[in-house]
């Protein structure tokens, strides 16, 4: 829900919380959106749910079709695929996609590629890893992941090793305890993307702030119906001497 739905309206606090631990009790894995990060404060309600829900199916174009590309061309190096994607998601699951220019071009007076263009685009793949990482679908500690995935899509002479390794080094020192996973899609033309999921989250702090809120409110609302209870009895004691024209 949007923050002014969890301030004024309590049932709204109380359906997220019964929505989400029934869900948990029966999914393989739930990803959390919290649709508060994407919001534009002075965009129409309606701009604001278009714009949210283009960017939470953003990062799964790449993810689901680099395990199912067909042209040797687009074929990565480490395909990550459907089983890739099924042994990652567990539990509470979060989602993060970056995006930079890629620095990849071809001189005019030459073709080879030196030292320094290799180094600019890790530099580039970092700063897209980095933008996943602050823009993930909901706020949370990566150290609380167990599970983890990457997925780089850039032009094939732009994903290499150095790359791959810096990458995965990365995500190594915020998530030190992840099984990480990853892959290669040289797909996207002129821009370097990383989708980025964690997942198997052992403690997520919105989602505790929900179920904590859910029981505030029900041992509220009890209090209330006992209330109406002692106050209705008090009323019948109070009129039964008063005779009735029924």
């Amino acid at each position: 829900p949007f923050e002014h739905e969890e301030m004024t309206e309590d049932r709204t606090v109380y359906n997220v919380a019964t929505c989400l631990k029934s869900s948990y009790l029966v999914a393989d894995a739930i990803f959390l959106v919290d649709n508060q990060r994407y919001t534009m404060k002075d965009s129409p309600i309606s701009h604001n749910l278009a714009r949210i829900n283009s960017i939470i199916v953003e990062p799964f174009f790449n993810l689901l079709c680099a395990g199912e590309e067909k042209k040797s061309k687009y074929i990565g190096a480490r395909i990550l695929d459907a089983g890739d994607i099924i042994q990652t998601l567990v539990g509470w699951t979060t989602l993060g996609y970056g995006r930079s220019p890629s620095s990849i071009f071809r001189s005019f007076f030459s073709m080879k590629r030196d030292f320094r263009n290799k180094a600019t685009e890790t530099q580039k793949g970092v700063q897209a890893l980095d933008a996943a990482v602050s823009g993930l679908s909901i706020k949370c500690n990566p150290l609380d992941a167990k599970r983890a995935l990457y997925l780089v899509s850039a032009p094939a002479k732009g994903i290499n090793v150095d790359l791959i390794k810096e990458l995965g080094t990365y995500i190594k020192n915020i998530a030190p305890e992840v099984i990480l996973r990853s892959g290669d899609y040289p797909r996207e033309k002129g821009n370097l993307d990383i989708t980025l999921m964690l997942s198997e989250m052992s403690d997520v702090e919105k989602v505790r702030g929900y179920f904590t809120k859910a029981i505030s409110i029900i041992a509220e609302l009890k209090k209330r119906q006992a209330g109406l209870i002692s106050t209705q009895r008090g009323i019948d004691i109070t009129v039964k001497d008063i005779p009735s024209l029924l």
